[in-house]
């Protein structure tokens, strides 16, 4: 009988769900205190453990400092070439580090080096004190980053993520911040991905730095993102992977060592892309409509997809895909890349899938010379 109710509920999570969550909390990642797997593109969560169990999170705390670091490098506030004097306080600090002295000049991009890759506490904190002036101003932004993405089991009390009484996170918010961060940072993989590299390359003080998730050398197209490991919060692993256009993100939580954690990690993995397809629909700039605007500089105007339309399947879907575009009222000026409208994915009368739309020339109201002219014209030819 219970193998029958299995069954029945399979078939309904088919007929009404995009994407099937196949395995029982039971049957992977059962040495982690909690885990979850994700897919970026849609946040469909794959596998889940206990996800909402709040737990210390050691260095994946990291990940939200690297955010910070990214919106200020976006913003112009601070440029990677930018020169940082370290602290006595940043140099001190214990755990994992890249072995900065006090007074040291040190760019920017090297302490982000030392941050993704070594998952040094003094590059962390000599890079919150440059941008925010102490620590505590820092943590700050990243407790109001993380209120941001609506986030309910998160509160930092350091940057560094070192062991701290009401410090601690959970394996889904990890798995948001992981998801903000790669999303809208991509260039946080010129520093994840490597396995090793150098700072200090061109001097005396030549530093060695070997990449502390080592899922980037050896799990086929793992490129991030952040390891963890102290007393209380055991070994930790925010991991990255893209194969086939399809990117996951897995999160393990309460490890106890760092070969297990890599392992149930990997299997965390496997099972996404054993399981899942992801299918290009459509590509980004490829045209879905065209409109014919009054008093503008291109009376047809190509109505195209901003960015590539993606689904994500089951590993033998076949579906067929239904569409609907819906342009919003222009106001011009319109520039590439603003949003003029949405096209809708349906499967069975469903939205699966919603793609902003853009333009592909920026579109510009005639002038009044113009505008006159073109009615003098047409009173001329008789098209009035």
């Amino acid at each position: 009988m219970k193998k029958i109710f299995i069954f029945i509920m399979l078939i309904c999570c088919v007929n009404f769900f995009p994407i099937v969550v196949f395995a029982e909390d039971n049957e992977l990642i059962q040495n982690a205190s909690s885990g979850l797997l994700m897919e970026v593109d849609t946040g469909k969560i794959i596998f889940k453990k206990d996800i909402n169990k709040r737990l210390a999170i050691a260095s994946m705390t990291k990940m939200v400092a690297q955010i910070i670091v990214m919106e200020n490098i976006e913003s112009g506030k601070i440029k990677w070439n930018d020169i940082v004097i370290v602290s006595k306080n940043a140099a001190d600090m214990g755990g994992s580090q890249i072995y900065i002295a006090e007074g040291e000049k040190i760019s920017v991009e090297d302490l982000m080096k030392g941050i993704s890759m070594a998952s040094g506490n003094d590059a962390t904190v000599a890079m919150a004190e440059y941008i925010s002036g102490s620590e505590k101003k820092f943590v700050d932004l990243m407790n109001k980053k993380v209120k941001e993405l609506g986030l309910k089991n998160t509160y930092f009390k350091n940057c560094t993520g070192l062991d701290e009484d009401g410090h601690y996170s959970s394996a889904y918010d990890m798995a948001i911040i992981a998801k903000e961060l790669i999303t809208k940072y991509p260039d946080i993989f010129k520093f994840s991905s490597v396995y090793e590299d150098y700072l200090r390359e061109n001097t005396e003080n030549k530093f060695w730095l070997v990449n502390t998730n080592k899922l980037v050398r050896f799990y086929d197209g793992a490129d991030g993102l952040k390891t963890g490991h102290t007393d209380n919060a055991g070994y930790c692993l925010a991991a990255t992977a893209k194969r086939n256009g399809l990117r996951l993100v897995a999160i393990v939580l309460g490890e106890s060592n760092a070969s297990v954690r890599n392992n149930e990690t990997m299997e965390l993995l496997d099972y996404g892309f054993q399981n899942l397809k992801s299918n290009k629909l459509r590509s980004k700039g490829e045209v879905v409509k065209k409109i014919k605007l009054d008093k503008a500089d291109h009376e047809i105007v190509d109505i195209v997809l901003k960015d590539d339309l993606i689904v994500v399947e089951n590993v033998d879907d076949d579906k067929k895909y239904d569409y609907e575009v819906d342009i919003d009222n222009f106001k011009l000026p319109v520039k590439v890349g603003d949003v003029v409208g949405k096209i809708n994915v349906y499967y069975k009368n469903k939205i699966v899938k919603t793609n902003e739309l853009t333009v592909n020339n920026d579109i510009n109201s005639l002038s009044f010379l113009k505008l006159f002219s073109n009615e003098f014209l047409d009173l001329l030819t008789g098209k009035f």
